[in-house]
């Protein structure tokens, strides 16, 4: 048993892990399963995360995350200015192109999507706000990893990397490559790495136009519109710029 799952809060910590995009609504049952504890200890760790309204039950009996952890998640300063800064932009980026929008972050070797403007028409997408994914896997993800510190990029490349579609690049000595081309041209588009129906052209946000790099911006459209990709590139570094100006100015203002 590990350090983590014999506390108190570690078990919390179980019971809210076990929820993800894949597994939105559990049973109890299914929730003792996917954590291996006990279920008289999953009963009352369930029940008290529901007394406090950070899980909440649906009318068929499974669970799903309350209310009062979105409240607590919406807080976070680090996406909160950013999301802040980034979504005028972000709204001037989908009306230019009626195309998909995301923005994402770094944690550690993951790309987390923290915000998404998408309309009716847009492709479908694998990706959805507060998804993760590995960072090498998705073309915001490079972009990300092109700029993150060298032992970052050291441990990604030097771990196996899932072939999501038949296009995606694996090779470490090529996506060595790929990332000297991101940090040179700054935009990368992403042909059908994550999704055989889907391109990506991504590019850095900063903190300021030559600070550190704090997010990366999207566009994703349907591999059948690829052609449109060179096309989307300044409209998109225009976005990026601007949001990174609007980070800077934001950063030297709370200084």
């Amino acid at each position: 048993m590990s350090t983590t799952r014999s506390t108190a809060a570690g078990k919390v910590l179980e019971v809210l892990a076990a929820f993800d995009r894949e597994h939105p609504a559990q049973t109890l049952s299914e929730i003792a399963q996917r954590t291996g504890l006990a279920l008289s200890t999953t009963h009352r760790v369930v029940s008290e995360l529901a007394a406090w309204g950070a899980l909440e039950r649906g009318e068929d009996g499974s669970w799903h995350v309350g209310l009062r952890l979105w409240e607590i998640a919406a807080g976070c300063p680090r996406t909160q200015i950013l999301r802040d800064a980034a979504l005028p932009f972000m709204q001037d980026l989908y009306e230019a192109t009626h195309e998909n929008v995301q923005l994402a972050v770094r944690e550690g070797t993951e790309l987390v999507f923290v915000e998404r403007i998408a309309g009716h028409r847009s492709v479908e997408l694998l990706t959805g706000v507060g998804t993760r994914f590995p960072v090498g896997s998705t073309g915001m993800g490079r972009v990300l990893l092109a700029h993150a510190p060298p032992d970052i990029q050291e441990e990604v490349l030097g771990s196996p990397q899932r072939a999501w579609t038949p296009h995606t690049v694996t090779d470490p000595r090529t996506l060595r490559t790929q990332l000297d081309r991101i940090r040179r041209e700054q935009v990368f588009v992403s042909d059908r790495q994550l999704s055989e129906s889907t391109v990506a052209v991504a590019a850095p946000v900063r903190i300021g136009r030559t600070g550190p790099v704090s997010a990366a911006l999207g566009i994703v459209i349907t591999a059948r519109g690829a052609s449109r990709a060179r096309a989307l590139r300044e409209p998109l570094l225009r976005a990026a710029y601007g949001i990174s100006d609007e980070l800077g100015r934001r950063t030297r203002t709370t200084d």
